[in-house]
C-alpha cells in the first residue's frame, strides 16, 4: 500500500493507546504479608524510632510509606515494617500498616479546637501524676485528664508526689467514690508500689511541670536521659521535648513520658462518652431525653441519671463525682 493511502485502512491497521484517563488502574495496596510488627517508641521530624516486635534493644529509624499517606503514625502505634529492620546505623526500613488501636489518648489545645492530638495510642492506663504540695494539686487538672482516659478507653491511675511535704488524704476523699487507684508516693523513697502496677504494661505518664513527673521516670527508669537520646534523636542528634517518648521499663514494659502539658482541651470528647465508662450509667442514660448533659437539675431536670440513687443503685457521692467530671468539660481556664 503506498504511504499515505488511508482510503485502504481498515481496524485492524489501526494501534490506539489508551489515554493516560482510561488506562487501568487499581487502588489495591500491597498487602506487605512479611512485614515485620513493631511498636513506635518516638517521633521526630517525619521519622519514626521502632521496637521490632516489642524488643527495646532492637530500634530500627523509619518513615512512613507513601502508600499511607498523611495517617497518623504516634507513639504506642502498631505497624508493620519492610525494608531493613536489622538496626544497623545509617539504615532507614518503611512504616507499610498501621494496626487498629486499642486505645487512644487524645487532647484539643482548648475546648474550641476543633483539631485533636493523639498523644498515645494503644497505653493500657494513664498515670495522672499530681504533687500534694509545691506545686499544690490541681483537682481540675485531674478531672479532665480522668475524662481523658474514660473516653480513649484508659484505665486511669492516680499518682500523688511529695507526700513528704503535704498529707493525701483531703484529695484521696475527693476521688473516693470513683474506684480510682491511687498510688502515693514521696520524693525521699523509691516507688515501688508505682513501679509494679507499671510492669509488664504499656503506661502514659501525664502531669504538669514541676509535679515530680521528670524525678518518678528516671526513678522508674534508671538511665531515662541515655534512652531518651536514643529512641527521640532518630540519626538527626537532636530531641524535641514537645514529644512522647516511650521508654523501656527494666522488670518489662514501657513508660511513655508525655511532656507537660499547660492545658487539656476536651472539644473531641461528649457526656455520653464520660457516662459510659461508667458501669451502669451509661444504660440508663440511653432513657435521657436527646441531648441531655447528664448535669442534673436546673440545666437537666429530666436527667434519668437521677433514678439511680432514687432506686439505691448508685450512691449520691458517686453520682456527685461523675457530674464534677462532665462539668470539667466547660471549664479548661478555670481547672488548669
Amino acid at each position: 500500500m503506498a504511504r499515505g493511502d488511508w482510503r485502504r485502512l481498515d481496524e485492524s491497521d489501526v494501534r490506539v493507546r489508551p489515554g493516560k484517563g482510561t488506562r487501568p488502574r487499581t487502588k489495591r495496596r500491597p498487602e506487605h504479608a512479611d512485614a515485620v510488627p513493631a511498636m513506635i517508641v518516638g517521633v521526630d521530624r517525619g521519622r519514626w524510632t521502632c521496637a521490632v516486635e516489642g524488643d527495646p534493644s532492637l530500634l530500627v529509624t523509619a518513615m512512613r510509606a507513601r502508600e499511607l499517606g498523611r495517617t497518623p503514625v504516634v507513639v504506642g502505634d502498631r505497624v508493620g515494617l519492610v525494608g531493613d529492620t536489622t538496626g544497623e546505623p545509617d539504615t532507614l526500613s518503611r512504616i507499610v500498616r498501621v494496626d487498629e488501636r486499642r486505645s487512644v489518648l487524645r487532647r484539643t489545645a482548648d475546648d474550641t479546637d476543633p483539631f485533636e492530638r493523639v498523644v498515645v495510642a494503644n497505653a493500657e492506663q494513664l498515670v495522672i501524676v499530681s504533687a500534694l504540695a509545691e506545686p499544690q494539686p490541681r483537682r481540675g487538672f485531674i478531672d479532665r485528664c480522668l475524662v481523658a482516659a474514660y473516653a480513649g478507653g484508659l484505665q486511669p491511675l492516680l499518682c500523688l508526689t511529695k507526700s513528704d511535704l503535704a498529707s493525701p488524704d483531703e484529695l484521696l476523699a475527693a476521688y473516693a467514690e470513683l474506684d480510682l487507684p491511687v498510688v502515693v508516693t514521696r520524693s525521699d523513697e523509691d516507688p515501688a508500689e508505682l513501679r509494679e502496677r507499671l510492669t509488664d504494661r504499656l503506661s502514659a505518664l501525664i502531669g504538669h511541670s514541676g509535679v515530680g513527673k521528670s524525678t518518678l521516670v528516671n526513678k522508674l527508669v534508671p538511665d531515662a536521659n541515655r534512652a531518651v537520646g536514643v529512641v527521640s534523636g532518630v540519626g538527626k542528634g537532636r530531641h524535641t521535648s514537645t514529644q512522647a517518648v516511650a521508654l523501656p521499663l527494666p522488670g518489662g514494659g514501657w513508660a511513655v513520658d508525655t511532656p507537660g502539658i499547660r492545658s487539656f482541651g476536651l472539644a473531641h470528647i461528649t457526656p455520653d462518652d464520660i457516662v459510659g465508662a461508667f458501669p451502669g450509667m451509661g444504660a440508663m442514660a440511653e432513657e435521657c431525653p436527646s441531648g441531655c448533659g447528664h448535669l442534673g437539675a436546673p440545666e437537666d431536670p429530666d436527667c434519668m441519671l437521677d433514678t439511680l440513687v432514687e432506686t439505691g443503685a448508685a450512691s449520691p457521692g458517686r453520682l456527685a463525682s461523675l457530674r464534677r467530671l462532665l462539668e470539667s468539660r466547660g471549664k479548661l481556664e478555670e481547672y488548669d
